[in-house]
């Protein structure tokens, strides 16, 4: 199935791709540590006896878990949302707002997310917008997320919480170099901070990064796979944009 939110470095274009290098058999513990929009999670056919889906980003998160657990409350905050520049505006600057409840916080979050440009939560999108079939799509979501442990955590802790000789982590950070695309901070020493921790779990590791010089050095002990895929933004205005990426694996 598809992912029922876009995000800035979504992997919709490479889930399949990603997924075809996964270890065989399918691991006990599946655990996406940077989720995003978790593209490869809803692709998966398998499902591990343990899923895990983390994301430092809490508004992602409570997004996430109001899905799972107040579907139907959240349906009914959207449904009548209207795809206008003023009410965009207006949750773009509610959402620093107290009072709030967390299923009126993830429904405009849900709002910011469908209706800007790149999915970017910021700008205004000026283009038409469906949110009638999305916003019945969820109910397929928290079908699928009913036995996800959904997580908000540094990656340090989470991995090793779940890190055993049967875990597989899927691992997609900001790009080096990208980081001011992205809410929260993620530094140069979070890119090696999190390369020392990979190097010494017990389970099994696949990593998406940008095709970089620092990075191939970060990690020149590892498998690394080139592979590329079409720039979904750029192609809307100029045909054969590619975009070089990496798969980096301790198998």
């Amino acid at each position: 199935m598809n992912s029922f939110v876009s995000r800035i470095g979504g992997k919709r274009l490479l889930s399949k791709t990603i997924i075809s290098r996964f270890p065989s058999p399918f691991p006990e513990r599946y655990i996406e540590v940077f989720g995003g929009a978790g593209w490869v999670m809803f692709a998966l056919q398998n499902i591990a006896k343990l899923e895990v889906f983390n994301d430092i980003d809490g508004q992602l998160i409570n997004l996430f878990r109001c899905v799972k657990y107040h579907c139907e409350e959240l349906q009914k905050e959207i449904r009548w949302a209207l795809n206008s520049r003023e009410i965009f505006l207006d949750f773009r600057e509610q959402e620093r707002c107290r009072g709030l409840t967390d299923i009126q916080r993830a429904a405009r979050y849900f709002v910011l997310i469908k209706e800007s440009y790149g999915s970017d939560a910021r700008s205004y999108g000026c283009s038409r917008r469906n949110l009638h079939d999305p916003v019945e799509y969820l109910s397929a979501v928290q079908d699928r997320l009913r036995n996800t442990v959904i997580e908000s955590r540094d990656f340090e802790p989470l991995i090793k919480t779940y890190d055993r000789a049967g875990s597989l982590f899927y691992l997609d950070p900001p790009y080096h170099g990208t980081e001011g695309y992205y809410p929260d901070t993620f530094s140069e020493d979070d890119h090696k901070r999190l390369a020392e921790i990979l190097k010494g779990i017990k389970g099994r590791f696949i990593l998406s990064y940008n095709d970089d010089s620092f990075i191939r050095e970060l990690y020149g002990g590892f498998s690394i796979e080139p592979i590329s895929r079409q720039n979904s933004l750029q192609t809307r205005y100029q045909a054969g944009g590619k975009f070089k990426e990496l798969l980096i694996m301790n198998y």
